[in-house]
């Protein structure tokens, strides 16, 4: 008797149990599971507090294995040729993919040139052609990366934005760091070093507009100064741009800066290609000056242990990118509602404890 009734139990604690309980059809039951329309969020809401009580878990695979059905997602990000910090996010990418790609999932890359927009474009008008159910955009490009969304957007792709987010566009979800916050994170660290004297924003990109994440770090970096500034402990702040990204356009910017300004006391680089910036100190008089930048490339560790670079502010590329092609997965195979931010910790790495953070 007693056996029956656990085979019974278990047959009915799945989707014919909670139709039961709600007193829906198994078909209402299984739109509120795929997160489909045409459900009263009351009847939603009843439904998933049973699904709640009694634990019940759809088996994805299998659904997928008898249905034979299939999705196409892409990612639209940088190549590594200029800093490998694409290349941990490619890592990412990847590591989604091994474990999500038993469901009838396949994966294209598009990898653009940061200093060709061109290549951008030719990716973008590559996969409009092919009809991907889901793409990961870093949107290095402004105008073009609104363009794209607002295909997306009319074709009712979900498209997802790492590692900088892009004003009023309707993503399903931005992964990466609030950019505001990481910029007035950095103020602090400046702080901690430096009661008084000047500080140095330097912009290192291809692409300098008004929505530039970059931009948005500064806009921290800066109202951190103006929140702590008093007259006995006062900064002020200057700033380049750098639009030519090689080693030596940024010297040459850097030699001619500094020549009419030579009282700057700490450097601000507000991306990875700190680097740049760090190469120009250790080969002059300056290397004792603070310098803060982000993440953690090869030539980045080096300049940290060096002592070059004081502080380094991780945006885990690795995970920015996992969590891309997941959150694709969780709305269209899982049906699953995703959060509209997914921001990553603000990490403040050192020369102390930067092994921890390496894989």
């Amino acid at each position: 008797m007693s056996l029956k009734k656990r085979q019974t139990t278990g047959h009915l604690s799945g989707v014919k149990e909670i139709a039961r309980r709600a007193n829906v059809s198994i078909a209402t039951v299984d739109r509120v599971i795929h997160n489909r329309k045409g459900v009263s969020e009351t009847t939603r809401q009843k439904i998933n507090e049973i699904i709640k009580e009694i634990g019940f878990q759809p088996n994805i695979l299998a659904s997928r294995l008898a249905s034979k059905k299939v999705n196409r997602f892409a990612f639209l990000i940088p190549n590594a040729k200029e800093t490998d910090y694409w290349k941990a996010s490619l890592d990412g990418i990847e590591r989604a993919f091994q474990e999500i790609k038993q469901y009838g999932i396949f994966l294209d890359s598009y990898l653009f040139d940061l200093n060709d927009k061109g290549t951008f474009v030719r990716h973008v008008n590559d996969i409009v052609k092919n009809n991907y159910d889901g793409v990961v955009i870093a949107p290095s490009f402004i105008e073009e990366a609104v363009n794209f969304a607002s295909i997306c957007q009319d074709r009712q792709i979900p498209y997802v934005f790492i590692n900088s987010d892009v004003p009023n566009t309707n993503s399903l979800t931005y992964i990466g760091p609030h950019l505001y916050k990481s910029g007035y994170q950095a103020g602090q660290l400046v702080r901690f070093g430096l009661k008084k004297g000047k500080v140095l924003i330097i912009n290192i990109s291809k692409e300098i507009d008004a929505y530039h994440h970059l931009l948005r770090k500064e806009d921290g970096f800066r109202h951190y100064m103006e929140d702590t500034n008093t007259p006995e402990a006062y900064i002020t702040i200057e700033k380049i741009d750098i639009t030519n990204t090689t080693d030596e356009s940024v010297q040459s910017a850097l030699d001619t800066f500094l020549k009419e300004n030579t009282d700057v006391d700490a450097f601000f680089v507000t991306n990875s290609r700190v680097r740049s910036v760090a190469k120009y100190l250790h080969e002059t008089t300056l290397r004792q000056r603070i310098l803060i930048g982000y993440d953690l490339s090869e030539d980045n560790i080096r300049y940290l242990q060096d002592g070059t670079i004081d502080f380094l502010i991780g945006q885990k590329p690795e995970e920015q990118g996992y969590l891309g092609v997941m959150s694709l997965f969780q709305l269209v195979v899982a049906g699953k509602r995703v959060a509209k931010e997914q921001y990553m910790p603000i990490d403040i790495i050192t020369k102390e404890n930067f092994e921890f953070y390496l894989n």
